[in-house]
């Protein structure tokens, strides 16, 4: 099973390319003005023209209007957007034609079944922490993601880093991991070596998982 990873965070041209080294699938910029992670347009739009057209650059937003995310679309260069609020169905349909990546933050009660209700192209499940919209750090029970494979695509988000993402894709089985905090120095600055970490840990698990399905079709045969 290949895991795509999403660095997200960004605000620098050479943590965008060390991604791209190492094959994100995808570089984060944060465009809400709240986060300690907060990039201006015209800064994201230099990262993005310095990055291989074939790595998705996304823009991170909450609830903002519809109007200034395709203004900063265009200034950026983005190639998806994340609404990471607690925006509504409807408020998807007024960006037609630019892919979506829809967050939920997952508590306790937890219901998968409002994904169903957003036509988004993926899901990020991220921590729920009061007064928060991500970023915290933190994980959650990961089991809770199973009900919501079934909906599409599904990534994998919060608290997470080298030491623990070997067993959230164990458990969870998503189509990709977000990390930010878990490969930093501080925030908005990555840590090479924390990136290089994370990188291996998926790795070992895509060859760990490898090896267990092809021992196990050997066994059927």
């Amino acid at each position: 099973m290949k895991v795509s990873v999403k660095i997200c965070g960004i605000t620098r041209v050479e943590d965008a390319l060390e991604a791209e080294r190492l094959g994100a699938f995808a570089v984060g910029f944060v465009f809400h003005p709240a986060s300690r992670r907060f990039i201006e347009p015209y800064q994201a739009g230099y990262i993005s023209r310095c990055l291989h057209p074939s790595i998705e650059r996304v823009g991170v937003f909450v609830n903002e209007e519809p109007d200034v995310v395709l203004e900063t679309v265009r200034k950026a260069n983005l190639t998806i957007v994340q609404l990471h609020g607690s925006e509504n169905p409807s408020y998807l349909e007024a960006l037609k034609g630019i892919r979506i990546i829809k967050a939920f933050r997952v508590g306790r009660d937890f219901d998968a079944s409002i994904l169903s209700d957003y036509r988004a192209d993926y899901y990020l499940l991220d921590t729920f922490v009061e007064g928060s919209h991500g970023g915290t750090g933190m994980t959650f029970d990961w089991s809770l993601v199973q009900p919501s494979l079934k909906q599409g695509k599904i990534i994998l988000a919060g608290g997470l880093h080298a030491g623990n993402v070997g067993d959230a894709l164990e458990i969870a089985h998503p189509w990709g991991v977000d990390v930010s905090t878990g490969v930093e120095a501080f925030p908005g600055i990555k840590d090479t070596e924390k990136m290089h970490e994370f990188f291996r840990a998926v790795d070992k698990y895509e060859r760990n998982n490898a090896a267990i399905e092809y021992n196990s079709n050997r066994c059927e045969e």
